[in-house]
C-alpha cells in the first residue's frame, strides 16, 4: 500500500507553487475546486479506481476530499488566494497566518524566529494531520530559498521535522532566484537556507528561476512571462514525480523507492529535473503540435534546454537517473533510448551506468486532445547542481566580504553572537560542493567506505551507555 504524504507550503513561493499544485492534482483525480468528486462513486457503479487520490487527500464519508497540506504563511495574500482559488477545498484547521500579517521583511533571521516562537502550534498542527493517516510516509516541503518566510520560517520547519520525525523521508522542492531579483539579502538567505537543505532534508529538488524563465518563454511562446507561468512548470515536476504513488503499479509506489535510487550518499542529494513536452495534461493553454515517441522524449530529458537549473558545463557527470515517462509509451522505444543515453552521457567510474525509468499512466478524468500523448520527466543526480551552488556562494562572498547589510540580521537569535552562523553556513555548502567533485572520481566510494570503517569501532564514538554500538 502506498503511504500518505503531507505537503507542506511554507510563505508566498511555496503557497503559489502549492495552488498549480493541487490544481493539476484535482484533475488528475476527477475532484472539483470544492472538494467533491466529480466522477460517479466506484462503490455505487460496481467500477475500481485505477488511481489513490489517498496518498495526498483525505476522504471522508460523503466523498468528499481535502488535501494532506499545511499552509504557513507571515502574510494572508498568498493563502487567501489559495482559498479564493479553490473554495472550500482545504482544511481551515491547517492554515496559519501570523497575528502581525507584516512578512518577514525578505529577512531569514525573522523568519526563523517566526518559527522558533510558534514551533509547539505547528508541531501540534502536523500530529493532528499525522493522525489522519494510516501509513504515514514523509512530507514534501514546497518554499523558495531568497524570501524571508520560505528560506527562514522553511529552515526552521526542516529542523523540527528533521528531529522530531526522522524515520520519515522529508523531500523539499526549493526554488532559487533569478539573477534580476530585487532583494539584495537574497544571497545570505539562500546560504543559510542551503545549510538546511543539506543537513535535515533527505533529497532536494532544485528549480532555478532564471531557467525556468527561459523555459516558459519557450513553452508559452510569450516574452512576458510571469511567475504563475513558471510556478505550472514546477507543478508538472511535482505531479510526475509521484504519478507512480497516486497511479500506483509494482514499482516506484513509494518515495524511498524513487529516491533511494537517486541518492548515493545522505550528502548528494540535490536533484535537477528536466520536462519534455509540456502538454495539454499539463498545461491546457500550451499548443505544441509536435508529437514525440518515448524515444525522442527519454532522449530530449537530457537536453539543457529542458532542464530546470543552469548549468556551466555541457558534459556534466551523472551520478544517477529518475525518468517518469507518461502516457501510452513504447517499452521497445524506451529501451532503446535508454541504450542510447547509455553511450551518450558520462557517469561516474564507480556507478552503475543505470536508467530508472517508471511507466506512469494519464488519468482518465483528465482527457485533453494530448492525452494520445508522451511526456517526460526527469531527476537527474548530477554535479551540474555545483552551478547553482557556487552561483550562490560567490554572490553571498561579495556581499559578506564588504559586512554589507549584516546589521539586518543582528537581531535573530541565531546570530546574538556574531556571524558564526554566515561563516558555518557557508562552510557546509562549500563542503557539499567539494563532495559532488569527489565524486566524480574513481576513488569516490572507496574514500566513503573508509570515513565508515573509521566510524564504527572508534573509541571517541562510544555511545551513551559505553556499549560501542554505532
Amino acid at each position: 500500500m502506498t503511504g500518505e504524504i503531507i505537503t507542506l507550503q511554507i510563505g508566498q513561493c511555496g503557497n503559489q507553487v502549492g495552488k498549480q499544485f493541487w490544481s493539476q492534482l484535482i484533475k488528475e483525480h476527477g475532484i472539483g475546486r470544492d472538494g467533491k468528486s466529480v466522477v460517479a462513486d466506484p462503490d455505487n457503479d460496481g467500477t475500481v479506481r485505477e488511481d489513490d487520490p489517498t496518498t495526498f487527500f483525505r476522504q471522508n464519508d460523503s466523498d468528499r476530499f481535502t488535501p494532506r497540506a499545511l499552509m504557513f504563511d507571515l502574510e494572508p495574500s498568498a493563502i487567501a488566494g489559495v482559498q479564493n482559488t479553490f473554495p472550500g477545498l482545504f482544511n481551515d484547521r491547517n492554515l496559519w497566518v501570523s497575528k502581525e500579517e507584516l512578512g518577514a521583511g525578505n529577512t531569514w533571521s525573522k523568519g526563523y524566529d517566526y518559527g522558533l516562537e510558534n514551533q509547539e502550534e505547528f508541531i501540534n498542527m502536523i500530529d493532528k494531520e499525522i493522525d489522519a493517516t494510516e501509513n504515514f510516509e514523509g512530507f514534501q516541503l514546497l518554499h523558495s530559498v531568497a524570501g524571508g518566510t520560505g528560506s527562514g520560517l522553511g529552515s526552521n520547519l526542516l529542523e523540527a521535522l528533521s528531529d522530531r520525525y526522522h524515520k520519515k523521508i522529508v523531500t523539499t522542492y526549493s526554488v532559487f532566484p533569478s539573477s534580476e531579483s530585487e532583494v539584495v539579502i537574497q544571497p545570505y538567505n539562500t546560504i543559510l537556507t542551503l545549510r538546511r537543505l543539506i543537513e535535515n532534508s533527505d533529497a532536494s529538488v532544485v528549480f532555478d528561476n532564471n531557467a525556468l524563465l527561459n523555459l516558459a518563454t519557450r513553452v508559452f511562446r510569450d516574452r512576458n512571462t510571469s511567475y504563475e507561468q513558471t510556478n505550472q512548470l514546477i507543478a508538472s515536476v511535482l505531479s510526475s514525480v509521484t504519478n507512480s504513488l497516486r497511479f500506483p503499479s509494482y514499482m516506484y509506489n513509494s518515495l524511498p523507492s524513487i529516491f533511494s535510487t537517486l541518492v548515493p550518499t545522505a550528502d548528494l542529494h540535490f536533484l535537477v529535473p528536466s520536462f519534455t513536452p509540456f502538454t495539454a495534461d499539463f498545461i491546457p493553454e500550451v499548443r505544441d503540435f509536435k508529437k514525440s515517441s518515448a524515444y525522442d522524449v527519454v532522449l530530449d530529458l537530457f537536453d539543457k534546454n529542458n532542464g530546470m537549473a543552469l548549468r556551466s558545463n555541457d558534459t556534466p557527470v551523472y551520478l544517477s537517473i529518475f525518468d517518469s515517462i507518461i502516457g501510452p509509451a513504447d517499452q521497445t522505444d524506451v529501451t532503446r533510448a535508454i541504450l542510447k543515453a547509455q553511450q551518450r552521457i558520462k557517469f561516474p567510474p564507480w556507478s552503475p551506468t543505470a536508467l530508472h525509468v517508471n511507466l506512469g499512466r494519464k488519468s482518465i478524468y483528465n482527457v485533453t486532445p494530448d492525452s494520445d500523448r508522451v511526456s517526460g520527466m526527469m531527476l537527474a543526480n548530477t554535479s551540474s547542481v555545483t552551478t547553482l551552488l557556487q552561483n550562490a556562494c560567490s554572490s553571498f562572498d561579495v556581499l559578506f566580504q564588504r559586512g554589507a547589510f549584516v546589521h539586518m540580521y543582528q537581531n535573530g537569535r541565531m546570530f546574538q553572537n556574531g556571524v558564526d552562523e554566515f561563516v558555518e553556513s557557508r562552510e557546509v555548502v562549500q563542503s557539499c560542493i567539494d563532495q559532488y567533485f569527489a565524486a566524480e572520481q574513481e576513488s569516490f566510494l572507496d574514500d566513503v567506505l573508509i570515513e565508515d570503517e573509521n566510524m564504527v569501532g572508534d573509541v571517541d564514538g562510544l555511545d551513551a551507555d559505553g556499549d560501542n554500538i554505532i
